[in-house]
């Protein structure tokens, strides 16, 4: 008994450790972007940062405006989101609710190989596939925010399916029976009864689905065109905030580079915004 409580004792403090570790890795995360990012936009001026429309760093005086990169993270998230989400649902629906054994047995392992498969590929598919498709379309260049939203929608289903049809298993199956027993169909059942009960798992997906779209950066890079403009079509080439960082990082120095850095800050606090959102829309489910 002894040994053993010795042995609890010994593993409950290396699991604080590590949680420690990872506390740690995030502090020492925002305090790098911020100590480096922080001075750059007050010495560009936080307003010319975030809302200016001119990213020209060669030229003299040098511009240092973001606002195109965040209007076209945001653009391409919603359009990733909108294509995505309902898709990813529906999907992990009829894996749970509908789909037969046999054939479960074959998309489900399909789902976790497109988790699988590196950004690159995705990047490679929409160059080579959807690019020459969205030519095609009349006024559209190929390279454009409709084909990065397209393939940012495709890249985020399998996180959406994955979480969305763990939340729809996870519900009791007395929700199901209960609603059977009142007269309700299958169809009914499911998404009258199911489907609102996995409300806060659903929500994370789409929340992890909205992390990975604004997050993406190589396959954006393929595909989105990396105008650093305001979009102004669906059919316009556009620049993210995360290729802006990767595609000028690699020579920028001085303020230039800080101004990259601050740019990941910028990007830091989106993800901080929407993570808070779906606590708060949390807590407010579980109080309903």
């Amino acid at each position: 008994m002894k040994r053993q409580k010795i042995l609890e004792t010994g593993m409950s403090w290396l699991f604080a450790l590590c949680a420690c570790m990872s506390i740690v890795a995030v502090v020492l995360i925002c305090v790098f972007l911020f100590a480096n990012g922080v001075p750059a936009m007050k010495e560009i001026g936080f307003i010319k940062f975030l809302l200016g429309t001119d990213w020209a760093p060669k030229n003299q005086p040098a511009s240092y405006g973001i606002l195109p990169m965040i209007i076209g993270s945001l653009c391409v998230t919603i359009g990733a989101v909108v294509i995505g989400v309902p898709i990813g649902l529906l999907t992990a629906v009829f894996l749970s609710r509908f789909c037969p054994k046999k054939l479960h047995s074959v998309l489900e392992p399909l789902v976790q190989l497109m988790a699988g498969i590196p950004s690159i590929i995705y990047g490679f598919f929409g160059l080579v596939v959807m690019v020459p498709l969205a030519r095609m379309i009349p006024g559209c260049t190929g390279v454009s925010m409709l084909t990065a939203s397209v393939l940012l929608g495709i890249m985020i289903l399998p996180t959406i399916i994955n979480l969305s049809e763990s939340a729809l298993n996870a519900v009791p199956d007395s929700y199901y029976e209960g609603a059977l027993a009142l007269g309700a169909t299958h169809e009914r059942s499911v998404f009258f009864a199911v489907l609102p009960a996995a409300k806060s798992g659903i929500l994370a997906a789409a929340v992890l689905g909205i992390g990975r779209a604004i997050g993406e950066t190589m396959a954006v890079i393929m595909v989105a065109g990396n105008q650093a403009r305001i979009p102004t079509s669906m059919l316009k080439g556009i620049r993210t905030m995360t290729a802006n960082i990767v595609l000028e990082m690699g020579y920028a120095t001085g303020l230039h580079r800080q101004a990259l850095i601050a740019t990941g800050v910028v990007l830091f606090v989106f993800i901080l915004i929407i993570n808070l959102t779906f606590s708060i829309l949390k807590k407010r489910g579980e109080k309903v």
